[in-house]
Order: C-alpha cells, then sequence, then structure tokens
C-alpha cells in the first residue's frame, strides 16, 4: 500500500472573503474530503509572509494513490461536495499528487 499526500494550494475568492473562504474549508471541505476511501487526514496552512496561497496535505493511502485521488474528482464532477464561492477558481487551485519516500519525527515507527 502506497502512502502520500494530495497537495491543494489555494486562494479566497476576494480579500473580503477571507474570513468565508477558512470557515467552509475548515469546517466543511475538509470534513467532505476526508470521509473519502483512501484520504485518513488533512492539515491546512496559512501564509506567513506575504499573501501567498493556503496550503492542504491531505494523507492518502492506497494501492494507486492516482485512484485514490481519481476519486475526489469523480465525487466533485458528481456534485457530492458542498462548494464554496469563497474560493477561487480562476486561476484554479494548484493540485499535486505526492508518494511518500520517506520520513522522520513525529509519527515515524521507531522515533521518539
Amino acid at each position: 500500500m502506497e502512502r502520500g499526500v494530495l497537495y491543494v494550494a489555494s486562494r479566497p475568492s476576494s480579500p473580503e472573503r477571507e474570513a468565508e473562504y477558512n470557515d467552509w474549508y475548515e469546517r466543511v471541505h475538509l470534513r467532505d474530503v476526508c470521509s473519502l476511501p483512501g484520504f485518513v487526514g488533512a492539515k491546512r496552512f496559512a501564509p506567513v509572509q506575504d499573501d501567498g496561497p493556503y496550503v492542504a496535505l491531505y494523507e492518502i493511502e492506497g494501492e494507486d494513490l492516482n485512484e485514490v485521488v481519481g476519486g475526489l474528482f469523480k465525487a466533485a464532477a458528481e456534485g457530492r461536495f458542498d462548494m464554496s464561492d469563497a474560493m477561487q477558481l480562476d486561476p484554479r487551485p494548484e493540485i499535486r499528487v505526492l508518494r511518500l519516500t520517506g520520513s522522520y519525527g513525529e509519527g515515524t515507527p521507531g522515533e521518539a
């Protein structure tokens, strides 16, 4: 079984809607995505030094990570998510699938 992350960098649709975007993302969207098969957890990060994108890292596991992420796109196409227009869609969020190749520290088996 492979382990990895789905990296998603996105922004609010406007500065005025940033609070709404964050509320929706953290109270609705993370839970919706993590209810799908192969999605086992999520963390979200805010920019610190500039107006860069917010980043969500979804922990994924499965025999084929691309297949796990394909389930996400299928669910979105079928309208199974409560999406918000507070998230900017033009340009679209940056999405990447990354396979775990090694780890160290917190949560690493055998590490103190």
